[in-house]
Order: C-alpha cells, then sequence, then structure tokens
C-alpha cells in the first residue's frame, strides 16, 4: 500500500511542476507565436502544448540524470553530458512537432513549423540558462 501510495504521490508532483512550468513557457510561446506569425495563436493551446512537452521533457531529462547517476547537486556535470545533449535535441524536436500540431492561429490555420522552431529555440535558451545558473 505504501509503493502505492508513494507512485501516485510522485504522479502528482510530476503534473504539478509539469503544469507550473508549462504555463511559464507558455506564456513566452504566446509572446512568440503571436509575433513569428503576425496572427494571434489561441493561448490554451499553446499552454496545452507546453504541458504535454514539459511532461515528455521531464520523463526524458529525469531518465538521463537517473541513467547518469546525477540526481542530487551539483548538476553541472550533468550540463556536460553527451547523453543530456542528446536527450535535449530529441526534446527539442518533439517540441516542436508537439507545438506544430497543437497550436492553431485564431483564424484556423496551423502555424508554421519555422514558428514552432522559434519558439522551441527561445524556451530552450531561457530554460539552460536558468538551469545554468542554478548549476551553479
Amino acid at each position: 500500500m505504501t509503493t502505492l501510495l508513494t507512485l501516485i504521490s510522485a504522479l502528482l508532483w510530476w503534473v504539478l511542476y509539469s503544469s507550473i512550468g508549462a504555463l511559464f513557457f507558455a506564456i513566452i510561446t504566446w509572446s512568440v507565436m503571436r509575433w513569428s506569425e503576425r496572427c494571434p495563436v489561441v493561448f490554451n493551446r499553446a499552454y496545452l502544448a507546453c504541458l504535454v512537452w514539459s511532461l515528455i521533457s521531464l520523463l526524458i531529462i529525469g531518465g538521463v540524470a537517473m541513467h547518469e547517476g546525477h540526481t542530487k547537486p551539483p548538476y553541472a556535470p550533468l550540463l556536460v553530458s553527451p547523453l543530456l545533449r542528446g536527450g535535449l535535441l530529441v526534446d527539442m524536436v518533439i517540441g516542436v512537432i508537439v507545438m506544430w500540431r497543437l497550436i492553431p492561429r485564431i483564424d484556423a490555420h496551423r502555424i508554421r513549423p519555422a514558428s514552432a522552431c522559434l519558439a522551441v529555440a527561445v524556451i530552450m535558451a531561457v530554460g539552460f540558462g536558468l538551469a545554468t545558473s542554478l548549476a551553479g
């Protein structure tokens, strides 16, 4: 019973932290999409895309961290790991696909893949900047 409760608790925290991060990144995505598409995009779909991407990202990065054995601070050795860099590359491709498929413009046209690439690049730059400043 304790194992089941621990698993449920871990899943709830995983979704909670992903949704907090997704809200922050959805604001960035929405701003970048408005600028690059020159047309408003639907914010709740941008949030949904960022939430799906955040859930997948935490699985990928957490899996790499557990595989490398860097689950406790300092995280600086994890940031220079080639396996993490490959995981981040896969993560960015997944982010572009998720955003391109899930975010429509307000006029019901699909966004351009270049706009999704730009949004993912901005989010990864902000995220990597935060990660390197916190990893110290």
